[in-house]
């Protein structure tokens, strides 16, 4: 093994950050529809009603609707089903999550001044798990042509080839120190580059001989081709809203609202590649596993403003604006890697065993804006309608100099995505029975690296008087392309994802 060689790499990567990209943006960028059992069961089509604890997150004057003091809580189970295409090799992975998902308060003060054409003002606290992030993805097959190889190549030929300065024998180096260090002074590629030489993967090209400007070349046999593949994808955790309320209803017809919001992630995502090959049973690596944990932490804040107007005792209308959430983040990654070569008798291990702390950066998701549309007919039912539009190219990461080549990548593929939900209910006494549909368009230009979103839902309720109990269930399905790695070997499996909810809210007038 390679342990008592330092492998010193200059001019490989400008930041000594983690490396993001789209696909971290957009994803503490994109909210799940969650929330109350009622909420959800209308598809999320409540920016014009109001008097629901989760539609205080589509439209803030939502809580102006609400008649007298309530609390609520919402429990979730939440499973995602997703079906993998990898070179024509079909797999399926499973996962279910149950939370408490929602929990809220809202104060309703009625103004005994007649001469003020307030009547009301509400005050509201109200926690959410915008978006779960329990998942699992495993994709398998034959690639013909790419291996995990040239991922290290990439960190290593980077910039024209490598600039080996310093090259000697450390006999009292662990590797652990040595990743460490290079991390330390180097950055996130030279990191990679030394894994893959220490794991015997990538070795200097014996037939060039500027030590100066060394190239590399893979020790994974290419003759043939066919490498065989597995990628397990695991993450969990949440993106959480914290919301403080406060609306208030004018003269009878108009209702305004504001939110200060407080978002919160906490994200744990393991990856494990693995290849092997038969090309060359004399010679070079035949084997290898490639683990990654990345955990990720943050603290954002938004605002949002919105407007309910009674139009008449039928037909109401809405609008609301949200902010950008600006996040600081926080990413810690370990690795590990080992390979099995036909020339080397035991199986090569590098476990450095060192958590990579990253400096943090800021995140900038896009706003977003929101129409809607109720018609309310006696006290029997009603049908609402919400129109979104959300420009991601406004996504960015800072300090700009640090992420020039992601913001650009940005404002290129992703565009304005809209989005549209229908929700009605109809009430036969004290049971209330709701259906919705929502469709979402995808982020990018392309409409294939994530494509559209589609999901229907159904719920019913039942008023005890001064309690209600509400139980829904929701379906979306979405297809989406998913990359291994951003460099080096960037093909993709085919990801079908269904996403099924079972929500039950119980909410208690104070």
């Amino acid at each position: 093994m390679k342990k008592n060689i330092i492998l010193i790499i200059l001019g490989l990567y400008s930041s000594f950050t983690y490396s993001q990209d789209i696909s971290d943006g957009l994803r503490f960028s994109q909210d799940n529809l969650l929330g109350t059992a009622r909420f959800s069961a209308m598809s999320g089509a409540f920016g014009a009603l109001g008097g629901d604890f989760s539609s205080i997150n589509v439209n803030p004057a939502g809580s102006a609707i609400f008649l007298n003091n309530q609390v609520a809580l919402t429990l979730s189970t939440y499973g995602v089903k997703n079906k993998s295409n990898y070179f024509g090799t079909n797999d399926i992975e499973n996962s279910t999550t149950s939370d408490i998902n929602q929990f809220g308060a809202v104060f309703v003060l009625k103004n005994t001044d007649k001469r003020s054409d307030w009547s009301k003002f509400s005050f509201a606290i109200n926690y959410e798990n915008a978006n779960n992030y329990d998942n699992g993805i495993f994709s398998s097959g034959t690639n013909p042509t790419n291996s995990i190889g040239n991922y290290f190549l990439y960190f290593a030929n980077r910039n024209n080839g490598v600039s080996l300065s310093n090259l000697q024998t450390q006999s009292g180096e662990s590797i652990s120190s040595l990743y460490d260090y290079l991390g330390s002074n180097y950055g996130f590629g030279t990191q990679q580059a030394f894994l893959g030489y220490q794991a015997y993967i990538i070795d200097p090209d014996p037939n060039y001989n500027d030590v100066s400007n060394r190239t590399y070349i893979s020790l994974i046999p290419s003759t043939g081709g066919n490498y065989k593949q597995e990628n397990y994808f695991k993450s969990n955790g949440y993106n959480g809203k914290l919301s403080f309320n406060v609306s208030g209803q004018y003269k009878d017809k108009f209702y305004f609202g504001i939110n200060i919001n407080s978002r919160f992630i906490d994200y744990t995502q393991k990856t494990s590649f693995y290849e092997s090959n038969s090309n060359n049973l004399l010679t070079g690596v035949q084997r290898l596993q490639f683990n990654n944990e990345l955990t990720t932490y943050g603290n954002g804040i938004s605002i949002q403003l919105g407007a309910i107007a009674k139009l008449n005792k039928q037909v109401r209308v809405g609008l609301a604006y949200e902010s950008p959430t600006w996040y600081e983040i926080t990413d810690k990654l370990s690795q590990g890697i080992s390979s099995k070569s036909a020339n080397i008798i035991r199986e090569v291990i590098v476990n450095p065993t060192v958590i990579n702390v990253y400096e943090p950066y800021q995140l900038s998701t896009p706003g977003k804006w929101t129409s809607s549309f109720g018609y309310i007919y006696k006290k029997s039912g009603l049908l609402s309608i919400d129109y979104s539009i959300k420009d991601y190219g406004n996504l960015s990461f800072s300090p700009n100099n640090d992420y020039k080549e992601v913001n650009s990548e940005i404002k290129n593929k992703l565009g304005v995505a809209t989005e549209l939900r229908i929700g009605g209910e109809y009430r036969i006494k004290a049971f209330s029975l709701r259906g919705g549909y929502r469709t979402e368009k995808s982020p990018y230009v392309n409409q294939t690296t994530i494509g559209n979103l589609k999901g229907y839902s159904a719920g019913l309720g039942y008023n005890f008087g001064g309690t209600k109990l509400d139980l829904t269930y929701s379906h979306s399905q979405r297809d989406y392309q998913y990359q291994f790695f951003n460099v080096g070997m960037t093909d993709h499996s085919n990801i079908n994802s269904v996403m099924n909810n079972i929500i039950i809210s119980i909410t208690f007038e104070l």
